[in-house]
Parts: C-alpha cells; sequence; structure tokens
C-alpha cells in the first residue's frame, strides 16, 4: 500500500470520527441540560421517571446500545443510518453523564442565591435561566471536556455497526500489511493526538475556572 492510500485511509477514518462526535454532540447536549435540570427540579414519580431514562443510557453498554439500535430499528420500520444510530448512542451516553453533572453543578449552589432571585421578584424559571443554571455550567465547564474526549474515544466502536472510522481503517490496514502491532500502535498514538489538546484544554479551563470562582468567593 502507498502512502498516498494510507494517508487517505488515515483521512477518511478521521473525518467519519469526526462526524460522529459532532453529530453526537447534537443529541448529548439537549439531553443533558434538559434532563440534569428536569431532575433537579422535580420529585415523586416524576423525578423516579427522570432518574429511570438517565439510567438507561448511563448504565447500558454502549457496544449493546449499537447493536440493538442498529439491528432493532428496522424492525419496527425506523430506517437510520449508521452515522445517525452512532450518534444516538453515543450522545445519549454521554448526555447521561453530562446530566448528572448539570445536577450535581446546581445542587452546589448556595441557596441563598435562589431565595435573593425570589426577593427580586423572579419566578422560578427565570431564576433557572437566569441565575442558576449559568453558573452550574461554568462550574462543570471541565467535567464537560472530560466527557467530549470520552465520546471521542467511545467512536472507536462505531466501526462494529460498518462504519469506517479510524478502527475500522486501522483493521484493513492490519489485515493487509500484515502488521497488527505497528497499526493498531499508530491507531492509539492518533487518538492520542486528537484528545490530548482537548486534555490541555480541560486543565486551562479548569484552572481559569477555580480562579474565577476564589475571585467570588473574596468578593
Amino acid at each position: 500500500m502507498s502512502f498516498g492510500q494510507l494517508f487517505l485511509g488515515v483521512l477518511l477514518g478521521l473525518q467519519v470520527t469526526v462526524t460522529v462526535t459532532a453529530y453526537g454532540l447534537l443529541f448529548a447536549i439537549p439531553f443533558a441540560l434538559v434532563f440534569g435540570v428536569a431532575q433537579y427540579l422535580t420529585s415523586g414519580v416524576a423525578r423516579i421517571m427522570i432518574t429511570s431514562i438517565i439510567e438507561f443510557w448511563r448504565s447500558s453498554a454502549v457496544i449493546i446500545l449499537l447493536f440493538v439500535f442498529y439491528y432493532a430499528l428496522p424492525v419496527f420500520g425506523i430506517e437510520l443510518s449508521a452515522t445517525a444510530v452512532s450518534s444516538l448512542v453515543l450522545g445519549l451516553n454521554t448526555g447521561g453523564y453530562g446530566s448528572q453533572a448539570i445536577r450535581a453543578g446546581l445542587q452546589s449552589l448556595d441557596k441563598g442565591q435562589l431565595e435573593a432571585a425570589f426577593a427580586l421578584g423572579l419566578r422560578r424559571r427565570h431564576s433557572m435561566l437566569l441565575v442558576e443554571l449559568p453558573q452550574a455550567l461554568r462550574l462543570m465547564a471541565p467535567t464537560f471536556v472530560n466527557e467530549l474526549i470520552q465520546l471521542i474515544k467511545g467512536t472507536a466502536l462505531v466501526s462494529l455497526v460498518t462504519l469506517s472510522d479510524m478502527t475500522f481503517q486501522a483493521k484493513q490496514l492490519a489485515e493487509i500489511e500484515y502488521n497488527p502491532v505497528g497499526v493498531y500502535t499508530a491507531l492509539l498514538l492518533a487518538y492520542f493526538v486528537v484528545c490530548y489538546p482537548i486534555t490541555i484544554f480541560g486543565r486551562w479551563l479548569e484552572h481559569h475556572m477555580g480562579g474565577a470562582r476564589s475571585l467570588a468567593d473574596e468578593l
């Protein structure tokens, strides 16, 4: 295999990985926001139902979810592409973890801020949108970066539903070149190169947010 073919294969695999990650975020972010806030605000039966949905996506094995949704949905007349199924499963799995970060962030806020918002005449939804949620998102920003990294690494599983991501390309190259050690080591390095800059950004963000919280506490 020529260098040009090898480079093209890597680019195609990277494109699929980026595409699944981007579409996955379209599922993860709304799910995390809606269910995280809903779990924080509700109680009783409603909270149990919301928690059950979250725990389904958080506690189920991603590889099994991929197979179930890819092969079972057509039985019910729902035809989705492998990219859509992969983005849906990985995104909602990540969103399940993200919802808990948002709930925890909201619960960690000083209750006096909510009381102050009510004293100013703000309704509960306005207090959530203008006071509580912005602070919770800022506090949990480093956690969201970690979840993004997990989402990227999770795309290594999408080759199981026929997507030609980096893992799929690596498997093909290993079979052609008869060098699985070299090929999969290169794949490991490729994921490291993609994820490590995001890790550095997460550390910077954590330090920056930590400094902002310290300043706020002093004030």
